[in-house]
């Protein structure tokens, strides 16, 4: 409603200035002239002439009308991710329906819902920051924030837009009041990864550094608890470890590829949650050196392929050996001219046979420059989980051959002597299962299918020709490509542990050249190697599963065309939410589901199926031969550390503004609302009020002038004073 305000004096004189002036000189004069003459009287006169004056200025009272401004008030609710644990939410957002719908005179409030859209945590005090921007300073009485108090950008001391500076230069304090979705301080037990390797040596312990931090009323470090330890989904091993303390524990990393290690600790009595009770991290298997061995047969062409390729994977430790002559031909040339050792053939193949990873034979020709017994250790190599390469040639037809080795029995085709060897110009092709086969998928200019393997002509698109090629009359294991006449050229199995490679031409270093527009030849090798060596992303059976965005991708890959359809997904246990009543107790068991698999139409061996996956832990796909496993992992870590419904760490901030914290209760049908007040005292909170302080904001709406002195008195008072200067002079 309108007030008005006696704000100031002011003058309005009833004669020009100049003139107001030249009067004043000349009562001055003069009465300097009777008091120099000591007349008496002299200072009534003076009087009477000022009083004269006065009333000539035009002394008057100057009244405003105005009109008092509403203070607004900011409520902030939190609806961040930590607000969904209990009625959090539910109780905030009925708290302040409450609160908007109650009125107070002279108060606005304006609510805020602050949703946390980052990975820094729940920023209140920003989103106070911008709201205020739009308050007008004089009208701003402070702010409300409805959270849980796990608020992520707290400042050292009270934001300025709650220390607004008067006209006069003078800083206020405004309150800061706080409510809390809760009955009091909650009690909360967090497990956090201090550190993990994001690779580490396979047959070498990983370290993983975890703590366990107990928050709430009662606790304190030191107490006793169990970690439990998975890795991909084996069973769980128990570590006992104490809150409070760093604790590092190994790992053992028994195979290359993605290790997804869970952990999970038992829960605190009384805890608001188990959420952040349990971890995830990734840590990746690597061979520490991949040990070959190459056997280059009479020096050719492929031999600086080879060593250029392995030499340039920091990875492999080569060792690289060619036999310059065969032990049956002798030319006359000494021995020391063409070997700088001699060939450590024991060495090799007995005694540190087991230490390589893969063996490569490259145009090898036996012609007993091997024992019978170490060929045969060479198939046990095999057998026991080695890798062996074979490129054949020329030397491959004939007698005293590898197929008529020990070798050969390992070997997953076979060369008959006659009509063996085909010399004409080809391209190389994918087979339909080498399309499938993540060795040659999607290789690098790779051919159309069905195109022609043996034009003359250099068409875009396709491989260099090569003009020399094996043809084998049996062959088992995988044909991923072929040759003339579509006859294998590249053969893949499985022997027992290990695995055999046969690359049935050794004229694949005319892609290094060029030859025809060239070929893949570095990487076909390479997928070819690392194949037989066991990495995990060129297993032609794979079975993969990602979680990003809240969905679960299923990947399947396979070079058998009858694979199956679906999988089995089972999603990880449903953390409770509530407080426990057990420190045994643990998640609840969630029910697997059947998800379909789409085969890709490109014919590439893949099929995918994707669902919903919004639960934290891991999740299991399973096709009924292979498991794979997938964690959701928290998007904002900060906004999970510490669950508590707490005032500790708003506290300072809320103290140092004036205002309050109150706890609203577990209900959401009917929270624990303080009622709102405007108030001119410097307590602003009180059992179930907060108030906040009249600004005194107001618009001007009017102004009018009263005189300050009547013209009938001050006629009165300058006779009655020239009245008693006669008087005087007339005195003896």
């Amino acid at each position: 409603m309108p007030q008005s305000l006696v704000r100031s004096l002011d003058f309005a004189p009833l004669v020009p200035v100049w003139l107001l002036e030249t009067l004043a000189g000349l009562a001055v004069l003069l009465c300097l002239y009777a008091l120099l003459r000591r007349t008496k009287g002299a200072f009534f006169r003076l009087a009477a002439l000022l009083s004269v004056l006065v009333w000539l200025a035009g002394p008057q009272r100057l009244h405003e009308s105005w009109h008092r401004l509403p203070e607004t008030a900011l409520l902030l609710v939190d609806q961040s991710p930590s607000m969904s644990i209990g009625q959090r939410s539910a109780i905030a957002r009925q708290a302040a329906s409450t609160l908007a719908q109650a009125h107070t005179e002279g108060l606005t409030l304006r609510t805020v819902t602050v949703r946390n859209s980052g990975h820094n945590g729940t920023r209140l005090f920003d989103a106070l920051d911008q709201a205020a921007a739009d308050v007008p300073p004089d009208q701003l009485a402070g702010a409300i924030m409805l959270t849980d108090g796990q608020v992520a950008d707290i400042p050292a001391s009270l934001p300025e837009r709650l220390r607004p500076t008067t006209p006069d230069g003078q800083h206020l304090t405004l309150p800061l009041h706080v409510l809390l979705p809760a009955k009091g301080e909650e009690k909360d037990r967090q497990l956090r990864i201090l550190q993990a390797p994001p690779y580490a040596i396979v047959g070498q312990p990983a370290k993983l550094r975890i703590q366990v931090d107990d928050a709430g009323p009662g606790t304190a470090p030191g107490a006793q608890t169990d970690v439990t330890l998975r890795v991909n989904g084996e069973d769980p091993v128990v570590i006992p470890i104490r809150t409070g303390t760093p604790q590092d524990i190994s790992l053992p990393v028994p195979h290359p590829g993605q290790l997804l290690v869970s952990l999970s600790v038992a829960p605190l009595e009384g805890e608001v949650s188990q959420l952040n009770n349990q971890s995830v991290t990734h840590i990746t298997g690597i061979r520490d050196r991949l040990r070959v061995l190459l056997i280059s047969g009479t020096p050719n062409q492929g031999e600086r392929v080879w060593r250029r390729l392995l030499k340039a994977d920091p990875s492999v430790d080569l060792i690289h050996f060619t036999i310059l002559r065969p032990p049956d031909k002798d030319d006359g040339t000494p021995l020391s001219d063409l070997a700088l050792i001699a060939f450590p053939v024991r060495e090799l193949f007995q005694d540190k046979i087991n230490q390589f990873d893969l063996i490569i034979l490259d145009g090898f020709e036996n012609r007993n420059i091997l024992p019978h017994a170490y060929l045969n250790n060479i198939a046990n190599f095999v057998r026991k989980g080695g890798g062996l390469l074979l490129t054949g040639g020329p030397e491959f037809v004939g007698p005293g051959t590898l197929q008529d080795t020990p070798v050969g029995d390992i070997l997953p085709a076979h060369v008959p002597s006659e009509g063996g060897l085909v010399e004409q110009r080809f391209r190389p092709q994918l087979t339909a299962e080498g399309r499938r086969h993540p060795v040659t998928a999607a290789l690098p200019g790779a051919p159309p299918p069905n195109s022609p393997a043996d034009t003359a002509l250099t068409i875009p698109g396709q491989w260099g020709p090569w003009y020399r090629a094996l043809k084998p009359d049996t062959t088992h294991g995988q044909t991923l490509m072929s040759g003339p006449d579509n006859a294998p050229l590249l053969v893949l199995d499985h022997v027992d542990q290990g695995r055999v490679a046969l690359l049935l031409s050794d004229q694949i270093w005319l892609w290094s050249r060029g030859e025809g527009g060239g070929g893949p030849q570095a990487e076909l090798l390479r997928r070819i190697s690392h194949w037989l060596m066991k990495e995990p992303e060129l297993e032609e059976e794979q079975l993969t599963a990602a979680i990003a965005g809240g969905e679960l991708t299923v990947t399947r890959r396979s070079a058998e065309t009858s694979a199956r359809k679906s999988v089995t997904v089972t999603p990880p246990g449903t953390p409770s939410d509530g407080p426990t009543g057990s420190p045994t107790g643990g998640p609840s068991p969630s029910p697997s589901v059947s998800l379909p698999l789409h085969a890709a139409a490109d014919g590439s061996g893949l099929s995918l199926g994707r669902m919903q996956a919004d639960k934290p832990g891991i999740w299991q796909v399973d096709d009924g031969t292979h498991k794979a496993f997938a964690a959701l992992v928290q998007p904002d870590p900060l906004e999970f550390a510490d669950l508590r419904a707490t005032a500790s760490r708003l506290a300072p901030v809320v103290n140092a503004s004036g205002g309050g914290v109150f706890w609203t209760g577990e209900s959401s049908t009917a929270p624990a609302v303080p009622a709102l007040r405007l108030t001119d005292d410097s307590t602003l909170h009180g059992a179930g009020w907060m108030g906040f302080p009249h600004r005194n904001a107001h618009v001007v709406t009017g102004r009018s002038a009263t005189p300050l002195l009547p013209a009938w008195l001050m006629l009165g008072l300058s006779l009655c004073l020239l009245f008693a200067g006669w008087w005087r002079e007339g005195r003896r």
